[in-house]
Parts: C-alpha cells; sequence; structure tokens
C-alpha cells in the first residue's frame, strides 16, 4: 500500500509532445521531446510498438516530473509518461483539452 504522504511526492504535470524521434539503440524506444512549460526535457519511453511519431507529436500527456534520471541504451531519460496497458492494447494519458503545459494533475 502507499500512503497519501507517498503519493503527494510524485509531481505529476501536463506536457505538450513537441518532438518525437526513434531512439538509435533500441528498436522498441522513443526519444520524446517534451515542452513542460517552464523547460523542455527528454524523455525515453517504450511506445514505439503502439505509436506511430505522428500520432504523438503536439499531444499533452501526463508526465511525472519529478522521476530520478535513467539513462536508458546511452540516452537519460528525465521523467516518465504515463500509460494504461491490458494485454496487446496500450493507451497513453492524453488530456481531453488543451491546458497550459506544466500545470498540475492532481
Amino acid at each position: 500500500m502507499v500512503t497519501i504522504d507517498d503519493f503527494k511526492k510524485l509531481n505529476l504535470v501536463v506536457a505538450t509532445v513537441r518532438r518525437v524521434e526513434v531512439h538509435p539503440e533500441a528498436d522498441r524506444l522513443y526519444l520524446l521531446t517534451v515542452d513542460l512549460g517552464r523547460e523542455e526535457r527528454t524523455l525515453v519511453a517504450g511506445i514505439k510498438k503502439y505509436y506511430r511519431p505522428e500520432e504523438l507529436e503536439g499531444k499533452q500527456l501526463v508526465v511525472v516530473e519529478n522521476l530520478e534520471p535513467a539513462t536508458i541504451r546511452g540516452v537519460e531519460s528525465r521523467g516518465m509518461i504515463l500509460a494504461a496497458q491490458y494485454g496487446e492494447t496500450l493507451s497513453v494519458l492524453v488530456m481531453d483539452r488543451a491546458i497550459a503545459p506544466g500545470a498540475v494533475v492532481s
């Protein structure tokens, strides 16, 4: 079980996907350049099997902003997108209307 205090430690924010590139070292990963309002970051995401780049570019996704950076196949990932998966279906969490990048998800 996770306490409410543990959950409050997560900074969930809206990020606008500016660019999607294929990871040069992995066939299942994308490099997402996302706008968090006050800065842009690169996130490494294992969603290539489920989305084409043009399906993601311009979308507003939910991101864990304060996740400790991780180097994935030689690229630093500074956050994580949220997605739901059931069997072979994966869906990223997308805002249903435009909102400013960096908006807090609560």
